[in-house]
């Protein structure tokens, strides 16, 4: 079962990246446990979407970008693929300004030192490891995540509490609420993680046929399992440990009555005096190695789709001269995330103007991914069910609901 674990798993464990845990830490600190029931909530449809845009990357052999510009205007994908770099490069610049925060908060010393150093760390890696060896690095990087279910068992949680919130949230509805459940939503379901899932499958298969082996109608069925178990399981993972982190914000930052968190960094150094060193060390290091993860995810998603768009080569399995086009928006991705490190930009602000902008482009995307799946001369035989139909559309709506309730709020 730990083989089939891949895409699903890495994609799922992007999704609880350092800006992520920010969300989730200031969901937990500023209205307790009556927020936890978003994360429940948002796990089927996750699932749903996720395996959509996996079958289109598997079963086509093409990422998503390619998929979208084979079936629909320029217009439509040079818009999308232009918002997705952009939001995945403020993504970056907040991740690695969290990652270098997280390390001086352990170590002392200068956060930019840190985050530069993070940043050419990720860069690196993915240009100068080998396909394989460098998604076995991403897959045990997962384990980092682990952190925040450990934190919850180091301190106090009233869980008869938690188990009546799960079951009746005591929440009110207003400004503050909505946004909290709008950024919640859009922190789960993020447009990177559909083109990075659907590039995955896309290696995955290539790897296969450049193998010289051939995939019959019985083994796409068997890689259609594999997707099911490795999307569920990924996306369980994801949403588990944004429980977690939610929870133990609420059991100790609200409780306390510490209800303003910003960052993750600022989550994890409040923590520290009313949880104790050792959560404070653990939730430190789960933001550094939750980003070590993230950061490649977000740029390499980012590099797929623009390649895609214009028809360039594409692939972590190929090397630097093989495919420059590829590894040259990595750079762009990663070092541009640096660099807004060093600019008067406000990382706060610019985290939220992110988190719009994929919130936008995700209700586009998602409308895409359904109508491409449920098509037959895209899909063939295997285009998706009728219960995956009603789940992709489901979570299509609530993210339309959301984008509108963001823009009503703001």
């Amino acid at each position: 079962m730990l083989k089939q674990l891949g895409p699903g798993l890495i994609t799922g464990a992007a999704d609880d990246d350092p800006s992520g845990i920010a969300t989730y830490s200031q969901a937990g600190a500023q209205f307790g446990f009556s927020m936890l029931w978003t994360v429940v909530f948002t796990y089927p449809l996750m699932v749903g979407i996720q395996t959509v845009s996996a079958r289109l990357g598997c079963l086509t052999g093409r990422g998503l970008a390619a998929n979208i510009k084979a079936e629909y205007s320029k217009g439509v994908l040079y818009s999308i693929v232009g918002l997705l770099l952009l939001a995945n490069t403020i993504n970056i610049a907040a991740d690695i300004a969290a990652m270098g925060e997280a390390l001086r908060l352990l170590l002392g010393g200068s956060a930019h030192v840190y985050s530069v150093t993070f940043g050419l760390l990720c860069l690196l890696l993915q240009v100068f490891i080998p396909y394989q060896s460098y998604v076995r690095y991403l897959k045990w990087l997962t384990l980092a995540l682990l952190a925040y279910v450990a934190v919850t068992f180091t301190i106090s949680v009233p869980w008869m509490e938690v188990g009546a919130s799960l079951v009746w949230p005591a929440l009110n509805l207003n400004r503050e609420s909505i946004m909290m459940i709008v950024a919640v939503f859009g922190t789960t379901i993020s447009p990177y993680l559909f083109f990075w899932q659907a590039a995955q499958e896309m290696e995955d298969l290539r790897s296969t046929h450049d193998a010289g082996e051939t995939i019959s109608p019985e083994a796409a069925q068997s890689h259609l399992r594999r997707i099911r178990l490795d999307t569920f399981i990924g996306m369980g993972f994801s949403n588990l440990v944004a429980f977690f982190i939610i929870l133990s914000a609420a059991a100790t930052l609200h409780k306390a009555g510490i209800t303003d968190i910003q960052t993750s960094a600022q989550a994890a150094e409040a923590l520290r005096p009313l949880a104790g060193d050792f959560a404070f060390l653990l939730f430190s290091l789960g933001i550094i190695g939750t980003g070590m993860l993230a950061v490649p995810v977000l740029a390499g998603s980012a590099a797929y789709a623009v390649v895609e768009s214009f028809e360039w080569r594409s692939g972590l399995d190929k090397k630097l001269h093989e495919a420059k086009e590829f590894y040259a928006i990595i750079a762009l991705a990663t070092v541009g995330g640096v660099a807004l490190n060093f600019t008067p930009i406000d990382p706060i602000k610019a985290l939220f103007w992110s988190a719009v902008i994929n919130g936008v482009i995700a209700l586009p995307i998602m409308i895409v991914m359904m109508l491409l799946g449920s098509n037959e001369r895209v899909m063939g035989r295997f285009r998706i069910g009728k219960r995956l139909r009603w789940v992709g559309w489901l979570a299509t709506l609530v993210m339309a609901i959301a984008v509108v309730a963001m823009f009503v709020t703001i």
